[in-house]
């Protein structure tokens, strides 16, 4: 089972793990000299404004990312940046410290998955999906704007038909379907030991706000809060020109859940005083996220990848979207479309990203384990302030914490950078002078 000259390909999903593979198929198909075609698939019109056009996403890329995209010829215009940032600022109950990118590179770009929030003006925004479909169809990839309904494996090929009763067939299916359970529906039948990633509810919500009042109170700098609720691994508020996104991540998060972050004094007191949230968040929504990856994504013809195949734990899925599509493509187009060529090319890339999934359970099993410690707190905080009047190669809590947030580097690289000899020394040291001060009852630093 091999791609040859004519062979035909159908990507269902237009979002970034859709994109890429496309991107990269026809790139590499090119250099082989192999004449293929790529339909993709896409219900929403990315160019929407609010739900129509969203893909639900924080909508944060890391700065390594966009530089390795623009190597592979993929340049993020600035009208799809909505802002960069250079900073995050750690908020606990203990206080709050400014913590500046470990590195230049290390800088994250915030954007929107599609034209922007619910209210928007048609065009004041670029979105980033639309920005990569349309790279895609100066490729030569055609872009069908209509949902996938049924899915048959016929004697040689597969079939699939459309919302509108088109019928198409394709030598090669290629899932990029994100979380969608009733798409998930229809690749069980053309991979009958395919087991569906363990999900999880979170929340993201846009707050409206004037520039001028998220350029005095947010600035550059992403706003992470480590505080101790229910259900949240993390929240964070991140500037996107006229909006702030709020992310929660965690567990089975809930309006209760969302409502209990907003009240906490520590959040309110990072808006303008005048802020109701009631009127300011003019788009919200509940997405489930990949939390552990799917087994046996794939079968003869047909492979998932992204979120519907492995992502990364709590973080940067466009990342992972990137790392598992190149993947697919240098299989189906270098090796074959076989289960036996996804097992032996495929896999791998899924396998890492899982593996280092491992580890990052590991390191928010501890992170939960600091919300809950005044102490762990007040000695991280202590330690991460400290740091701050280090070089930069020098902050080692503050590379660990950043990447943490931002998905900027691997689980395993932050895991063995906390066994740094300097840094236990210090934190021991941050942790009794905590001890000493909570029981004098000095909280905060």
């Amino acid at each position: 089972l091999k791609l040859a000259d004519g062979s035909r390909i159908a990507v269902v999903g237009g979002g970034p793990s859709g994109s890429f593979f496309t991107y990269f198929s026809l790139e590499l198909a090119k250099r082989l000299d192999l004449d293929i075609s790529i339909d993709i698939y896409e219900s929403k019109d990315f160019n929407h404004c609010g739900p129509a056009g969203c893909n639900h996403c924080g909508g944060i890329v890391s700065e390594s990312l966009v530089q390795m995209l623009s190597a592979e010829g993929i340049v993020l215009p600035s009208s799809v940046i909505q802002q960069g940032i250079d900073s995050y600022t750690l908020h606990l109950e203990q206080g709050s410290t400014v913590i500046a990118a470990p590195f230049n590179e290390q800088r994250i770009a915030a954007l929107f998955r599609g034209n922007g929030p619910r209210g928007c003006l048609p065009g004041n925004n670029a979105s980033f999906d639309q920005h990569l479909l349309k790279l895609c169809e100066h490729k030569g990839a055609k872009i069908i704007y209509d949902r996938v309904v049924s899915a048959e494996r016929s004697d040689h090929n597969i079939l699939l038909k459309t919302r509108s009763d088109k019928t198409c067939e394709y030598d090669l299916v290629v899932g990029s379907i994100g979380l969608n359970k009733k798409t998930f529906e229809l690749f069980h039948k053309l991979c009958p030991d395919f087991i569906t990633p363990r999900t999880t509810k979170t929340h993201i919500s846009e707050i409206k706000l004037s520039e001028e009042k998220i350029t005095e109170y947010f600035g550059d700098s992403m706003h992470v809060f480590l505080l101790d609720l229910p259900n949240i691994k993390f929240g964070a508020l991140i500037p996107k020109q006229s909006h702030i996104t709020l992310v929660l991540l965690g567990s089975d998060i809930d309006k209760s859940v969302v409502q209990k972050f907003l009240d906490t004094s520590t959040v309110k007191n990072c808006f303008p005083p005048e802020v109701n949230f009631e009127d300011a968040i003019v788009c919200q929504c509940y997405p489930f996220i990949n939390i552990k990856g799917a087994k046996l994504a794939y079968s003869d013809r047909v492979v998932l990848i992204g979120d519907s195949s492995t992502s990364k734990l709590y973080k940067n899925g466009i990342g992972a979207a990137y790392i598992t599509a190149k993947a697919a493509a240098n299989t189906v187009i270098f090796h074959g479309i076989s289960v036996d060529h996804f097992q032996k090319y495929f896999q791998p890339a899924c396998s890492k990203l899982q593996s280092d999934n491992r580890l990052g359970r590991f390191i928010f099993s501890l992170t939960s384990l600091l919300q809950k410690s005044p102490v762990l707190k007040l000695a991280v905080l202590r330690q991460t302030i400290k740091e701050q009047r280090f070089k930069r190669k020098n902050r080692i809590m503050s590379s660990m914490l950043w990447d943490t947030f931002t998905g900027s580097a691997p689980y395993n690289s932050i895991f063995y950078r906390f066994f740094h000899p300097r840094l236990i020394i210090s934190l021991f040291w941050q942790l009794l002078i905590a001890i000493f001060s909570i029981k004098n009852r000095r909280y905060e630093v």
